[in-house]
């Protein structure tokens, strides 16, 4: 089982910066596409920011030209970071894998979805 976790919510000012981080444990597994979602309660989950195993990133509208996703090596697989923060940024994020788990007998046919339990940002004065 793979378990991701999220962390560097907290909260900031508008206009400053914060940086994401979402952490893998447990069993290893090949990463198909990283994301980043957001949602606040009561609301549907919205996409943030993509990215595909050959680098390939996209962004909602909401965030272009603000937020860029990276991909890390090692268990610290990504990040977010988030600049120029706007209050209508504040929400719960989440970070989203597809990926396919190395099992005893290779490399896992069956992709998955795993997900982490979030981080709050507040963006506020």
């Amino acid at each position: 089982q793979v378990y991701l976790e999220e962390s560097g919510g907290g909260l900031v000012q508008p206009g400053g910066s914060l940086e994401l981080s979402c952490a893998s444990s447990g069993s290893r597994f090949v990463v198909e596409t990283m994301d980043w979602y957001r949602q606040v309660l009561g609301h549907e989950r919205e996409l943030v920011a993509s990215l595909t195993a050959s680098n390939l990133a996209t962004y909602s509208d909401s965030v272009k030209g603000r937020f860029t996703i990276l991909k890390h090596n090692g268990n610290n697989m990504a990040s977010l970071q988030m600049n120029r923060l706007k209050p209508e940024d504040t929400d719960t994020y989440y970070c989203h894998a597809l990926g396919r788990e190395w099992e005893s007998t290779g490399l896992s046919l069956l992709s998955r979805d795993y997900w982490g339990r979030g981080t709050l940002v507040t963006v506020s004065s």
